[in-house]
Parts: C-alpha cells; structure tokens; sequence
C-alpha cells in the first residue's frame, strides 16, 4: 500500500491516541460521521483545505497524515523484519504499521535499538572480562585486597583477648585497605566508562593505531600525491595524540607506508573511473587496472564513499589491522572465527576467495567477502615465506540471498552446534 493511501487510517489512529470520538471530530471540520468513516478506512480520498482542518483538529503536523512516519523510522522496522526472519511481503508493510500504529511503531523501534546496544555492551565487556590484561590485573589486585580485610576482620571478630595496641594496628589496616579497595574499584569503572574519550582506554598498541586511523577516516590525502617528503610519515606519527606507545607508533608508520606504496601503484581517480565501468567486483576491476588483488582491495576499502570494511592478518592468524563496518565485528581482545573467508585465504597463496557470510550477532547482516593472501617479503631459499592475507567487506543487496553463517568470537557466539568452537558462549553459559 503506497504511502498517501494511508491517510486515513493514520488520521484514525491520531484520533484514537487524542481521546476523540468520529462524531465530535467530523463535527468540528464540518463534515459527517459517515464521510470521515470512509476517509478513515482509505475509501476516500483526502486533500486541501479538508486535510488542514483535520490536522489542526488533530494538533499534527498535515505531513504526519500524508507521509506518515520518518524515513529513519521505517529503515528501522524494516531491519527490525529482517533480524526476525520475516518475508520480504512483511517487511514491505513497514510503512503501513508505522502509519497505523504511530505508538507501537517507536516503542519497537526504539527496543531494537536498546536491544542493539545491550548486545554490543555485552560484547564489549566479555571481551574486557576474558581476555584485556589491564583488567584481569586490577581485578585481581580489587580481589587480593578485599582477602586482607576479610582476613583482618576475621582476626578482630573471633580473637576477644586483643592487645589494644594490637586492635588499634588492624583496626588502622582495615582502614587503608578499604580505601585501597575503594580506588580500585573507581579505577575498574573508569576503565570500563570509555564514551569520554575512548583513547584512554586503550589497553594495546593496535587498539591506539585504529583510533588513530578513525580520526583521519583511514584517508590521508597528503600520501595520495606520490612519494612524501623524506620524514612526513615519522612526523605524523610522532605528532598524533592517539599514538602514546612506541609499538604504536611503529605500527601506524607501518600503516602509512603501505598506504604510500599502495597509491604509487593505483590512484583512486583511476578506480573510481573502472568502477564507472565495470562496478565493484574486484576481480573485473583488477583485469581492467591490471593490478594486483591485494593492493586492489586495500585501495577499494580507502574509498570513503563505498563504506567497506577491511582485515588483515599475517602468518599466525593474528589481526594486524582493522577497518570496522556497521554490522560485523572484529574482535580486539581475542582470537577470530576461523570460519571467516580471510583465514582460508591465507592457506591458499594467490587464491582469491569470494564467499558471502552472515555474521550471527547483533544485525546478522550479509556481507560480500573477498579475500587474498600474498608473501611479503621477497623470496629466498629456504626461508618460510612471510605471508599476509587481507579481507575486504562489502554489504550485501537486500534481498540477494542469505550467507554462510560465521562468529565473531566464540564467547559471543549463538552458534551452538559449530564444528569450530572453541569455548562455550556467555550467551549460553553466562560469563
């Protein structure tokens, strides 16, 4: 049902919500109970000087009879329908449920978003509980000392024949020990409080490089022009108030080297013009730019307009670097689903891997995954072969097919019966 043959039944429903009855509102526009019924069961058309006397009646806007819900409101049901599996015939009338329950269409779509962010606290937290050291040490530090006040309590509760001298010294251990607990508990908040300023809360050198590479929107248009000037790199680096560690300054400078050496072999003019022509598909774009896969895929994650995500992991598996995308979450503080497309990539050297996954979990949307592995270093005999796999990420169309399901770490993954499991979820078993 279009949008405008729903303006009577959202004039019904705004009645309804106003306490009024047809015949008081037909009165009061000067028409009959009988012609606003059939203007509320969309069996007449409204429009004009009829509509504005209505909506005055009604204290709403003409627009919110005639084009009903916002926009974001009816994105938000409908990705509402398809988190709960519903049809494409369903999740089509979304702009009629939003029309004719106004109410109940926020009161969902605002216990989606409720729902959506409880899960990626939970993520967020068991991440931090399992596997951040910083947080295992205060916590076992909050633990160690809440044992020695037990304890020294314990001594004054059951031992009665105390030396005052004695009672005064633990009486003053209690004290000290309190207010240590006290700290360390308001040091455990703060650490896990991060919406401030989330770089005080890096707890690793990579985590550092990605807020780093956020504040710029991975683009840096001074390295797209060509070789930089000989210490422009180390001055970034060394200037940037997201980079406190060395480590992290080193991997950033890293980062930016290959950003140079990337743009030297593809200007992203030149892949915007064979996007033109041939689309997103990285392997039409590199036959038509001649180009290879890796390099391509990191050059179609920098563009900003295509909203990709990117992975990068070397040899042992271990993320080197990250691009996050709305949707599919790549784990800081603990090891990947081995199911992703990235790490079948990195056993089969020059293979390029092309896989649509769903990632269970908050959005459970599908992505297109296209992932190569290429050795970095040159080759020389009898040397292993230093090798680095990246993964590009691109939303799926709607209503082009479901993918492989895939996690995004087992401790928060709904997939009971994975053959890759490796730890049971908090989902299931709690933390």
């Amino acid at each position: 049902m279009v949008r405008e043959a729903l303006t009577g039944s959202r004039i019904r429903e705004r009645r309804i919500m106003g306490g009024l009855k047809q015949a008081v509102l037909a009165q009061e526009v000067g028409i009959s109970a009988s012609y606003l019924n059939l203007i509320e069961h969309n069996k007449r058309r409204i429009g004009g000087k009829l509509l504005l006397n209505l909506a005055a009646a009604l204290g709403v806007e003409p627009q919110a009879l005639t084009e009903g819900a916002e926009a974001a409101l009816i994105a938000t049901l409908r990705d509402a329908a398809d988190e709960a599996g519903l049809s494409a015939e369903e999740a089509a009338r979304a702009d009629e449920f939003a029309g004719r329950f106004p109410g109940w269409a926020d009161v969902l779509a605002n216990t989606r978003k409720r729902v959506a962010a409880l899960q990626q606290t939970v993520e967020a937290l068991s991440e931090r509980l399992a596997h951040d050291p910083h947080l295992a040490a205060s916590l076992h530090e909050l633990l160690t000392t809440a044992a020695a006040i037990r304890s020294t309590a314990a001594i004054l509760a059951e031992t009665k024949s105390l030396q005052p001298e004695w009672r005064d010294r633990f009486h003053a251990n209690i004290n000290e020990d309190s207010r240590r607990l006290s700290d360390s508990a308001e040091a455990i908040v703060a650490y896990l409080d991060t919406g401030a300023d989330p770089t005080d809360a890096a707890s690793s050198p990579q985590e550092e490089v990605e807020y780093f590479l956020s504040a710029h929107d991975f683009s840096f248009a001074q390295l797209e022009k060509g070789l930089p000037d000989p210490g422009l790199i180390d001055s970034m680096v060394n200037s940037a108030p997201e980079l406190k560690s060395q480590a992290a300054k080193y991997s950033a400078a890293g980062v930016l080297r290959q950003v140079v050496e990337d743009a030297g072999l593809l200007k992203l003019s030149d892949l915007r013009t064979a996007m033109a022509e041939v689309g997103t598909d990285p392997l039409a774009l590199s036959r038509v730019l001649h180009c290879a896969m890796p390099s391509l895929l990191r050059r179609l994650a920098a563009l900003p307009e295509l909203g990709a995500g990117l992975v990068v992991c070397d040899r042992s598996g271990t993320v080197i670097f990250r691009k996050s995308i709305e949707g599919f979450t790549v784990p800081r503080h603990s090891a990947c689903c081995p199911l992703w497309p990235l790490f079948a990539a990195l056993g089969q050297p020059g293979v390029v891997i092309s896989e649509r996954v769903n990632q269970l979990g908050r959005a459970d949307s599908p992505f297109d995954c296209f992932a190569t592995s290429e050795n970095i270093l040159t080759p020389e005999y009898n040397a292993p072969p230093l090798m680095q796999a990246v993964m590009l990420l691109l939303p799926a169309q709607a209503g082009t097919g479901q993918g492989a399901p895939v996690g995004s770490t087992c401790r928060i993954c709904s997939h009971d019966t994975c053959r890759a499991r490796r730890e049971p979820s908090v989902l299931a078993v709690g933390v």
